[in-house]
């Protein structure tokens, strides 16, 4: 195919949806992002407004192609990426009626408590490779029948936020089958809804999309919205996927045996197969890529929100006073005072559950933690022992990837934490691995662009891409630190199982107030 083609990837994530357009080595001619916020009305919720989103997703490519060198005429395609697990009730016209609840919402943790008491659990997540826990729209949907009934009865469809913006596009209500295999109600064998699941939660196949390849492809309905887009009316745009999967993809992962870990505001570990594969224990997902790939590993809730966390509630006036002068940010200030921090944090723990937790545990009652803490220990032991507590959630997921789909070979480091050197090798340091770190960081968006050049015919298969990604930066491992990292990660795994109980009183607590104390005398 053409070396010079130019496709647009469009990767709408939980803080922001980005625009990027990639030449075929994944390097960037121009890209916008447009931030936009997470609204908690209630403690334990985490919502955003679809409307907001969609304009964002305007503005973002308008932007892009704005400031792009190449012409609208020269753009080959676009694709799009998606965080998975948001849902939102809509009319017929495509209205929304609810804002949209994602992944990070644990409103309904007592529905997943019920639920893994009966024997369905395990018989919903291996049909449908989405592991029963609060992210899953399945018990969002559950939760919805009971608090709101009237908005369960008569919604016309519930849908996700990529239905939502490709309706407003495109005028038609279809969900690609990688963000549908994330919905815990998509059975993966066999492409179609679950019927059983369906019929647990009561509702119907007409209430959900139409589901469709991740190559399908549709071009702008009127001229008039292209030109708000600042694109060619001709040019064709494909539904593309999850964000998680895409990013293996776009560091050329999308047909091999690669691992790739990515840290943005979440993390996860994942590798792509050729069938799909669950676990037993229930500690993995398992998410459809294209007609003879998915994905399988598990996420965690916790990855740049923590460093966010520390910014803006406890180090903000303090890291500023230090260098009033300095001119750098002030993420790049906090990981520079981790550096000065020894391995281990002066035996300083943090367990990063800020959010709850994901794969392994899938725990919404989670809670962060620092364990250790001594007189002796600085600003930059907290630092360091966050970075650290990030990295041990993701090997704790990624002993369970092992175990079920064997040794690691590449490993691959994508999103924001990879333009952190210190944080990456503290990643080669706990799995004994060297990290290889493609030249791009925008992985879901360049992995949104190749999908889009497999649905128009431009690419025959994804393994034809793989060999796009160029690697900027190796991190080597060093052993004896691994041997430091490894005894510092059993006390991780060994504290968690010993505050299981305390944390679900504390969620109590967090949601109930004293009266979760009070009631249960």
């Amino acid at each position: 195919m053409n070396t010079e083609a130019v496709t647009l990837g469009i990767d709408i994530g939980t803080t922001s949806t980005k625009s990027v357009l990639f030449q075929l080595n994944g390097t960037v001619l121009s890209s916008a992002e447009i931030s936009y916020p997470t609204l908690s009305p209630q403690s334990t919720w985490s919502e955003q407004d679809p409307e907001i989103i969609l304009r964002a997703v305007k503005q973002s490519i308008k932007q892009a192609v704005t400031l792009s060198p190449v012409s609208p005429a020269s753009i080959t395609a676009a694709g799009f990426s998606t965080a998975m697990h948001s849902i939102l009730a809509v009319d017929r016209q495509g209205k929304a009626l609810t804002n949209s609840i994602i992944w990070s919402d644990n409103r309904s943790s007592d529905f997943v408590t019920k639920l893994k008491e009966t024997d369905q659990a395990q018989q919903f997540y291996l049909r449908t490779g989405t592991p029963i826990h609060t992210m899953s729209p399945l018990v969002k949907l559950l939760w919805i029948k009971e608090h709101q009934t009237d908005l369960f009865s008569t919604s016309y469809k519930f849908i996700s936020i990529k239905e939502y913006v490709w309706f407003h596009l495109f005028g038609e209500f279809v969900v690609d089958f990688s963000i549908a295999s994330a919905s815990g109600l998509m059975n993966l064998k066999e492409n179609q809804w679950d019927k059983e699941i369906l019929a647990y939660i009561g509702l119907s196949e007409d209430q959900l999309s139409e589901l469709v390849p991740v190559t399908y492809l549709k071009k702008l309905p009127t001229s008039s919205m292209a030109h708000e887009l600042g694109l060619s009316p001709s040019m064709p745009f494909v539904i593309g996927a999850s964000d998680g999967t895409l990013a293996n993809v776009g560091v050329g992962a999308g047909s091999n045996d690669k691992t790739v870990v990515t840290i943005g505001t979440s993390g996860a570990i994942r590798r792509t197969v050729t069938e799909p594969m669950t676990d037993a224990k229930q500690r993995t997902f398992c998410y459809a890529l294209t007609d003879n790939s998915w994905v399988i590993g598990g996420a965690t809730n916790n990855g740049g929100n923590v460093l966010r966390w520390f910014r803006d509630e406890w180090s903000r006036g303090q890291v500023a006073i230090e260098d009033q002068e300095s001119k750098a940010d002030l993420y790049n200030q906090l990981l520079s005072l981790a550096e000065k921090s020894p391995v281990g944090a002066q035996g300083l723990l943090f367990l990063p559950f800020l959010n709850g937790e994901r794969a392994p545990y899938w725990n919404s009652n989670a809670r962060g933690s620092f364990v250790g803490i001594g007189n002796h220990h600085t600003q930059n032991d907290f630092i360091r022992s966050l970075l650290e507590g990030v990295i041990f959630s993701v090997y704790s997921v990624g002993l369970a990837l092992r175990d079920l789909s064997g040794p690691f070979t590449d490993i691959r480091a994508s999103g924001g934490f990879a333009r952190s050197p210190f944080w990456l090798q503290i990643l080669a340091d706990v799995f004994k691995k060297d990290i290889h770190v493609p030249t791009s960081y925008h992985a879901s968006a360049f992995g949104a662009a190749i999908v889009a050049l497999l649905g128009t015919g431009h690419l025959q298969s994804l393994s034809e891409s793989d060999s796009w990604t160029t690697i900027a930066n190796v991190y080597e491992h060093q052993a004896e630190t691994n041997e430091t990292y490894l005894e510092l990660f059993e006390l991780y795994s060994t504290l968690y199982q010993a505050l299981e109980g305390p944390f679900d009183q504390l969620a109590k607590f967090q949601q109930h107030g004293t009266s979760a104390f009070t009631t249960s005398k």
